[in-house]
Parts: C-alpha cells; structure tokens; sequence
C-alpha cells in the first residue's frame, strides 16, 4: 500500500546564535486561575496573590509564619516524635526522608507559639508541600499537645488547615488521629479556650471531618476548595451534577459551614481582632 511506502518527514530544529533573550529559569510563575505571567519576588511580596484575579496561591508553613505571626516571635515546639511505618511500606520512609531534606521540616505541620500584634498565641500550621497535608500520627499527636499546651498556658489556638486527607501510608493508625484531635477539641470547650481554625485550599478528608471544622470560629481562604471527598468522587457516587462553585470556600459560607471568608491581605488584623475580642 502506497502508505506503507511514506516515510514521516522530521523538521531540522533551527540553532540559534548569539540570542540576546535573557529570562532567568524560576523567576516566574502562572497563575492557576486566569493563566497571567507573574515575576516571583512581586508574587511573594504580594503574599502570593495574583494581582489580576486574587487567586490565593498554596503557601508554605514557613511564608505562613512570615505572614500572620510578628517578627521575631515565633517559637517551635520540642516534640521528638517520628513517623510510625505499621504497613512497613520501604517506599514510604524514603519519602518522608526526601521531603525532609526539601521541605526543612519534619513532617506535615509546624506548631509553636508566637504574637499576632502583640497578643501571644499557640498556631499550627499545617503545610502542604509534605504528602499534601495529609494527617498521620505524628501530625494528630503535634496538634493534640499543642491543644494542651493551649490550656496549660491559657492562650488562644489558630490552626491553618490544609490537606489532601488521612495518611494511607500509616492505615488505621492515621484515621484514629481523628478521634484524638476531635477529643483536644473538647477539652479546649472545657477549659474555654478560644479556637480559631482556618480552612485554606485545600482542606478534605480526615482533617474536615474533625478539628478543621470544630473550630468556635472558622475561618477561609478566598477560593479555597473544602470537604470531605473530592467533587469527582461524590459526582460518581450520586450519579448527579453538582452545583456550580461546589465545596469553594464561599459555597460553603453560603451554608453556613464558614463564619467568615477573610483575605490574605487582612488576615492577621482579622485575627488580632478576633483575639482582641474575645480576650
């Protein structure tokens, strides 16, 4: 056959010489939402928020004490604990050991205590360039004692929400970090101790359906996506469509699940407030 007798013609790529473009590699960034071209040192002053659409880009914990504690304040907690293996899975440890020497961090969140406009406080912040915030032992067991280091010292607890869900890797041992973290929660209602949780993009799983969302006041993210399973999912599940903007942060204030939807721009005056207030 007569297309068996053409052959697949391949274009010599021209070379260039003597160019005179001069784009430094990383110094840009796109935004996910409206596609616009952002020099990164203006993103990050700009406390990683597009300037064209206001999308929030996903933050660090480090840029995240950067932004909302005072300089100078924060303090770490000590907790020596290490990450359980219960499924022994080799690939999982060599993981963790990769995103450690990346991240700087031994696991999924950052807890310590530190000043918001003066008013000290204890803060978790859970980061999702580790497995995607996902909770396993050792994040549950360093927001439980943060919770009662929150009563012992009588400070106010904010927690930043972040995660793709449970740590599947660590099986029945992460889900049970959920009734440990729900059980903090309730004894931080005892002792009367003021809760602040904030829900940033994304916040599913095992941590929405435990302390993310028990908080006394619950705070969100602009565009930040929450819930439970993943909108796929569910789609799948109920064989129906969905509504538009569904589990954004504001379809969910719009049901009452969020008390406030709060810039990045004004989020630590919005908590200095709120600290104020119920001191």
């Amino acid at each position: 056959m007569i297309i068996d007798k053409l052959k697949k013609r391949s274009m010599p790529r021209p070379e260039i010489k003597d160019s005179k473009v001069d784009i430094p590699i990383g110094k840009w960034v796109k935004c996910n939402k409206c596609g616009e071209i952002i020099y990164k040192e203006f993103l990050h002053e700009n406390l990683s928020i597009c300037p064209m659409c206001n999308y929030h880009f996903r933050l660090s914990g480090r840029r995240r004490i950067w932004q909302v504690i005072d300089d100078g304040t924060f303090e770490a907690f000590d907790i020596k604990i290490d990450t359980v293996n219960p499924l022994e899975i080799d690939e999982y440890i060599t993981k963790l050991k990769t995103l450690r020497k990346i991240n700087g961090i031994d696991d999924a969140i950052v807890c310590g205590t530190g000043k918001i406009d003066g008013e000290k406080v204890v803060i978790c912040i859970m980061d999702g360039n580790f497995m995607m915030g996902s909770m396993g032992t050792v994040v549950g067991e360093k927001i439980t004692y943060s919770m009662e280091k929150a009563i012992e010292l009588k400070l106010p607890i904010i927690i930043f929400c972040v995660s793709g869900g449970a740590r599947m890797q660590e099986g029945i041992m992460s889900l049970m970090q959920m009734a440990k973290t729900t059980a903090g929660v309730s004894k931080l209602n005892e002792a009367g101790i003021l809760y602040i949780s904030v829900l940033t993009d994304p916040t599913y799983g095992g941590v929405t359906a435990s302390f993310a969302s028990l908080g006394d006041i619950v705070l969100a993210e602009p565009g930040a996506m929450i819930g439970f399973a993943g909108p796929r999912v569910i789609k799948q599940t109920i064989g129906q469509e969905l509504p538009e903007g569904f589990q954004t942060a504001e379809f969910q204030l719009e049901h009452g699940f969020v008390d406030k939807i709060v810039d990045r721009s004004e989020m630590k005056e919005t908590l200095s407030k709120l600290i104020k207030f119920h001191k």
